[in-house]
């Protein structure tokens, strides 16, 4: 059977593989000795800063552009040896740019997908009818499907052309950044629908800028920087700090999410490279606010200690991410003898102590007594003291103490204030008496 006579049903997955693919455009050399496979059944996201070639992978692998030098092969065969025609039997894309050059109707728009399968001059017959009824209701596009296509927003095209590539039938379906145009809810149901369609056998490879709904949705992810691949494998295994800083020169701290299991990236600011931050640095409190502080220490390379702070807590989830020693306790309980001396033994362990954003109350009044009498504080407020203080005399007063002998920041300043409490001489005993008086 020719080429130009073959049709896959859209559930018999192919497998892709580029072999030494190299493109350049003009003097500027876009990619250069590309080699990767994906196999049937996989959902593969292309990541990678702006500039690194993903587009241009995506369209030699589609039959659009064609190497300067090296293979893709689509299903065994080169990709160039086939016609256009055939090409299209095998591999649909949803580009980025979605916009249109005349206003056909959105059924009209979708229907295009089906032209491979029929020859030139042939009405739409009823297994095409379906495929385009079909596309429609998975894209949740048949509301709106005999509207023009230039009558619909951005993010409504984006699906249009999606349903499309759906009714085109493919085992090979090529989506660059599919999710741009659209709100969070339409991401995650695109990507869904992505996932439904490998599951059902189809080849998927998409450039997805958005490094954590890769990491929750593809099997695989290929960082392409300065034309090559640096890295390729699970997400869980691609996406570390290294890998970051060399493909986006980011500083980041990746976790695992509580709710979806898996990686999750938050990008930070540089660090000054002027800045000394101590190694090891005690954490006390709970929340956002000392969630985000843990990440800046971490991403400074900083050997923390985190408690006492409540299980489940999210300064206490993104701490074990990082391998960090967690004091736990239970909610609203107070501290018992060996928590205070677990939290005690990692006080006097710590370089600095950074108290974030700490809710002042009786619960906390025998973790501020331990507090008040150290060296080397930072004290993180975030919210007003009046929002935190819950307590009596005695536990505001052992607050003060700590603000008084420490450094007090706002937590976008942590790393700054840390070099500070760190660099500031030791109190003599006269003024360590006098704070007790």
């Amino acid at each position: 059977m020719s080429d130009d006579a073959r049709s896959l049903a859209a559930t018999d997955g192919a497998r892709v593989e580029l072999e030494d693919v190299a493109v350049s455009l003009g003097d500027t050399d876009v990619l250069e000795a590309v080699s990767l496979s994906v196999e049937p059944g996989e959902f593969v996201g292309l990541v990678g800063p702006n500039g690194a070639g993903k587009t241009t992978l995506l369209r030699a692998m589609s039959g659009s552009l064609e190497p300067d030098r090296g293979v893709v092969d689509v299903d065994g065969a080169p990709l160039c040896e086939r016609s256009s025609k055939a090409a299209s039997r095998l591999v649909a894309v949803v580009p980025q740019n979605t916009r249109l050059s005349f206003s056909f109707d959105v059924r009209t728009v979708v229907e295009m997908g089906r032209y491979p399968h029929r020859s030139r001059f042939s009405p739409p017959g009823e297994g095409d009818r379906t495929a385009v009824d079909r596309a429609l209701e998975r894209t949740r596009t048949a509301q709106f499907a005999d509207r023009p296509i230039d009558e619909v927003s951005g993010g409504e095209r984006q699906r249009v052309v999606l349903a499309r590539a759906i009714a085109q039938q493919t085992p090979v379906l090529l989506l660059d950044e599919p999710t741009a145009s659209l709100d969070v809810n339409h991401q995650v149901e695109t990507l869904e629908l992505v996932r439904e369609l490998v599951a059902e056998g189809r080849t998927a490879v998409a450039a997805i800028h958005d490094l954590n709904l890769a990491a929750r949705y593809c099997d695989r992810l290929v960082v392409l920087s300065e034309g090559g691949v640096l890295e390729s494998g699970p997400p869980e295994a691609v996406l570390n700090r290294d890998v970051l800083d060399a493909a986006f020169d980011a500083n980041a701290v990746v976790t695992e999410s509580p709710v979806t299991g898996t990686p999750t990236v938050t990008a930070l600011r540089a660090t000054n490279a002027e800045t000394t931050v101590p190694d090891r640095i005690h954490v006390v409190g709970g929340g956002s606010t000392a969630a985000s502080v843990v990440a800046e220490l971490a991403a400074a390379d900083c050997v923390c200690t985190v408690g006492p702070v409540a299980s489940g807590d999210a300064a206490a989830e993104l701490a074990r991410g990082q391998g960090f020693e967690t004091i736990t306790v239970e909610p609203f309980a107070p501290l018992s003898a060996d928590d205070r001396t677990a939290v005690r033994e990692a006080l006097e362990a710590a370089d600095v102590t950074v108290v974030a954003d700490l809710e002042v109350g009786a619960g906390n009044q025998l973790l501020l007594e331990e507090l008040a009498g150290r060296e080397s504080l930072v004290v993180l407020e975030d919210r007003p003291f009046a929002e935190r203080n819950h307590a009596g005399e005695r536990a505001r007063a052992l607050y003060e103490r700590c603000r008084g002998r420490g450094v007090v920041a706002s937590p976008t300043e942590v790393l700054e204030a840390v070099a500070e409490a760190a660099a500031r001489p030791e109190p003599s005993r006269t003024e360590l008496e006098a704070d007790d008086d």
